[in-house]
């Protein structure tokens, strides 16, 4: 059997003006995939109720909370980008590459997988052992792309403790995967959609 060897593999800072749109996309979908994993895993440690996790008990008000909550998100993130210069909102034009010329239903699909990844392990593995505070700072940390400037940390900070919130108001993981849904969503329609000046 052949040994693998380890040294070969090299971690290097990948320029993003580098890489084509097919390979952007895989890399998406490849870290959520194991974002997903890494939460399943750490789940059957836990052994958490899914049942409880996933509840719909709360009804209606799950939509209202994630509804409000991402209105909230971006009312602030229209009003910071208003006033706030430009390179203090850079992400380095990861969001652009990823939303320019995308159509509208892959938007949703991305929206859609990045929601449920991202919460299934922030929301659902890491804040039941961590509380909303830790997870909020390894959420921020993980988003290495707004760590350039401190409003955006602080915004990326703030957006994770309020999905943490609603989750613990709901007790449903659905609240904190309808708000993270409906932000990128919109984020990305506007990406998409806005006429250049």
């Amino acid at each position: 059997m052949k040994k693998i060897n380890f040294k070969q593999f090299k971690f290097q800072k990948v320029d993003i003006q580098t890489l084509d749109d097919r390979m952007l996309l895989i890399n998406l979908y490849m870290t959520q995939l194991v974002v997903f994993v890494i939460a399943c895993i750490i789940m059957l440690f836990q052994r958490p109720s899914l049942g409880t996790m996933l509840s719909l008990e709360k009804g209606i008000y799950i939509p209202i909370w994630g509804i409000a909550f991402a209105g909230v998100v971006l009312l602030v993130d229209i009003l910071v980008s208003r006033w706030v210069p430009a390179e203090v909102m850079d992400d380095g034009g990861i969001n652009e590459m990823i939303f320019k010329n995308r159509p509208l239903w892959h938007i949703a699909l991305l929206s859609f997988v990045v929601a449920i990844c991202e919460e299934w392990l922030f929301r659902g593995a890491i804040q039941a052992s961590w509380g909303p505070y830790w997870t909020s700072i390894l959420f921020a940390a993980i988003h290495i792309r707004y760590l350039q400037h401190w409003l955006m940390t602080g915004l990326v900070f703030s957006i994770s403790y309020g999905l943490g919130w609603i989750y613990i108001q709901t007790g449903s993981l659905w609240t904190p995967i309808v708000a993270h849904f409906i932000i990128d969503f919109i984020m990305g329609c506007i990406i998409r959609y806005r006429r250049e000046d």
